[in-house]
């Protein structure tokens, strides 16, 4: 285990780099409930993290030593709980951002948070909220970026892609962290200044698919319809031959 810091409003002032872990969500959430508690913008990096978590109980798989497999710690108590969703769009937005300016091509969210070149992913997010009574204690960002990676399993080979891919050449991995840092503090910094609005517009505007008719499973059954946006509490706004549909993430999935 290694401990450093760089300069940052809170992102990044407590980096700790470990060699192997089953899910840097599970070590963070297992350190917050020991007795002396992390400061706000600790981050917990992985070189090899090989059990980690995604959407809807999936794992992360990611080749040890390639990619960018962090948690970063927030405590956004500033925020009502009922708003959840907006740390979701704020730092799913920061990231793409931070692709974009780092790959020099146009980066999308899939809803809720997996950022997509093309019809490819490139990274996703686990945003693990601890609650106490109507309090936002604290939030557990997990990410992972496909960095320098080039060889995918089977099963998503066809639709996963890495920033080596992309600009053809090696990053140093924990070189890219602090940027990354500095473009979620600034996301994160504006929901602190109340720009709810804001947030949540530019991430609709940045959304895979949007205003573009394909198909999608809803009850098992392919149905075309049109990505039309997001609710303010996170919910797919679907638009069915003039009908608008909201959904939850257990009630549709894309067709890729």
């Amino acid at each position: 285990m290694q401990s450093n810091t760089f300069s940052g409003l809170f992102e990044g002032q407590n980096v700790i780099t470990l060699q192997r872990v089953p899910s840097t969500n599970e070590y963070l959430k297992e350190a917050l409930s020991k007795s002396k508690p992390l400061p706000e913008g600790t981050v917990i990096m992985a070189v090899d993290q090989h059990a980690g978590k995604g959407q809807k109980g999936t794992v992360w798989e990611s080749e040890p030593g390639k990619n960018l497999t962090i948690s970063l710690l927030l405590t956004p108590n500033f925020l009502d709980p009922k708003h959840q969703f907006v740390l979701t769009a704020a730092i799913s937005l920061a990231i793409a951002r931070w692709l974009e300016q780092l790959t020099k091509v146009t980066v999308k969210i899939k809803w809720p948070n997996d950022l997509y070149i093309e019809d490819r992913k490139i990274g996703g997010i686990l945003i693990e909220n601890i609650l106490k009574g109507k309090t936002w204690k604290s939030a557990i960002v997990g990410i992972g970026i496909n960095v320098n990676q080039i060889t995918f399993p089977a099963t998503i080979k066809e639709h996963a892609t890495s920033v080596k891919q992309i600009l053809h050449r090696d990053c140093q991995v924990s070189e890219l962290l602090p940027d990354l840092c500095r473009h979620i503090e600034r996301e994160y910094m504006a929901l602190k200044s109340d720009r709810f609005e804001t947030v949540l517009a530019d991430y609709t505007q940045r959304l895979y698919r949007l205003g573009e008719l394909h198909p999608y499973l809803v009850d098992g059954i392919r149905v075309p319809g049109v990505l039309s946006g997001v609710s303010e509490t996170g919910r797919l706004q679907i638009d069915f031959n003039g009908h608008r549909v909201d959904f939850d993430i257990k009630e549709i999935a894309f067709v890729i």
